[in-house]
């Protein structure tokens, strides 16, 4: 009696799973074998280049403060608490002391430009890691890398060979911001997201990247821009296909500004804008910088704000002479354009790492020599900014 009763219990559990479109381990297991004899090329090129970027930033995180002398008023630190590992510290300075405040407690004065998401998931995920928060703040910023590098790969595939996808990620890489990806910053995530987001859009898969688009939008300001990129590749879908439009698929759409504004009580957010200041003033402010500014670190960051404003507008202007998706186009012009209106270049390095298509334009580079000397030049400048970054030194 005991047997017939386990058997229908099985049974019945067997049938509730598949209900719920729970697979049995042994089509788990063989799912998972069919996905990595499919994606192996491209997990291990992601990997490779993944540990060779963390062992870089590891290296200089060790060794520059024996060549630059470090600010320890601008760096992180436990106090007294030591209970982060000391050799972690130099991923949250600046913004990520911040994070990590906020994970801690709440939000604190002046911290409302830093959206909840990021600080949230640390606290979630602190537990795990021994009440380690900056260790679950890197760690974190790790997989959303891994998975931006997977995302951005098989985005990039969809309209180009896999040539331009390995070249675009390897000049992501180098690029001179890109160890922002590893520290605990927001930068990671969001564009984990974002690439998430307009993955599934390009695939038709309108809820995953309505959902994911709403959380990118609940990760930065910046993420409300996927709102009018995502209408107008829904509107193109659609008149490519010359179908009728299917109103229902672009209600997910929708869930990225109602995520944004559902959010903004939640942490107290009082920004207010000053005056806007237009794209070709920003240009004149930073002229009249560099002609003044003595030759410091100052003079560095004004020079890497300038140069960053100046190559991504001409990398934009050649992604729509490619003819690159222009969706995608019209989030890195937003998102170019929109920070400017202060009235400065500041953290734009930083910001770039969002403007993807420029990338794919670098991706796309034919001559060798000069791909290989953008990609020289840039690393050379990836390790001056993490050193400067790691020592307590504001770069972007």
């Amino acid at each position: 009696m005991n047997r017939l009763k386990t058997s229908w219990l099985n049974a019945d559990m067997s049938r509730r799973k598949n209900s719920l479109g729970i697979k049995p381990p042994e089509k788990q297991l063989k799912y998972m074998r069919k996905f990595w004899l499919n994606k192996k090329k491209i997990i291990k090129f992601i990997l490779l280049i993944f540990v060779v970027w963390q062992v870089v930033l590891f290296i200089v995180g060790f060794c520059s403060s024996k060549f630059i002398a470090p600010k320890k008023q601008f760096m992180y630190n436990d106090g007294k608490d030591f209970s982060n590992p000391v050799w972690l510290w130099h991923r949250a300075n600046f913004d990520g002391v911040h994070y990590l405040q906020i994970s801690r407690n709440v939000y604190g004065l002046y911290q409302q430009e830093f959206f909840p998401l990021y600080p949230k998931l640390i606290k979630s995920l602190r537990p795990l890691f021994g009440k380690m928060d900056l260790v679950a703040g890197v760690f974190i910023s790790g997989v959303s890398s891994l998975l931006f590098f997977y995302l951005f790969y098989k985005l990039i595939l969809i309209d180009f060979k896999e040539n331009v996808a390995q070249k675009t990620l390897l000049s992501f890489i180098v690029f001179p911001a890109s160890f922002y990806l590893g520290c605990v910053y927001t930068e990671s995530l969001f564009v984990a997201l974002t690439l998430g987001s307009f993955y599934f859009a390009r695939k038709k898969k309108w809820l995953f990247a309505g959902i994911l688009g709403a959380l990118s939008s609940y990760c930065r300001i910046a993420g409300i821009f996927l709102f009018p990129a995502l209408i107008l590749e829904w509107y193109e879908q659609r008149s490519e296909e010359k179908r009728k439009k299917n109103w229902r698929s672009l209600l997910s759409i929708f869930l990225i500004p109602l995520m944004f504004w559902r959010v903004q009580p939640c942490f107290g957010a009082g920004r207010s804008g000053g005056k806007i200041i237009l794209l070709y003033q920003v240009f004149w402010r930073y002229l009249k910088m560099i002609l003044t500014t003595k030759a410091d670190l100052l003079y560095f960051n004004v020079w890497m704000e300038l140069l960053t404003a100046v190559i991504f507008l001409i990398l934009l202007f050649i992604a729509f002479r490619k003819n690159i998706r222009k969706s995608y186009l019209l989030f890195s012009s937003i998102s170019f354009l929109v920070p400017t209106l202060t009235g400065t270049f500041l953290s734009l390095p930083r910001f770039a790492l969002t403007m993807f298509p420029c990338f794919i334009v670098l991706g796309m580079i034919k001559n060798k020599l000069l791909y290989s000397l953008m990609l020289v030049v840039f690393a050379l400048l990836l390790l001056i900014s993490s050193g400067l970054f790691f020592n307590g030194y504001w770069v972007s």
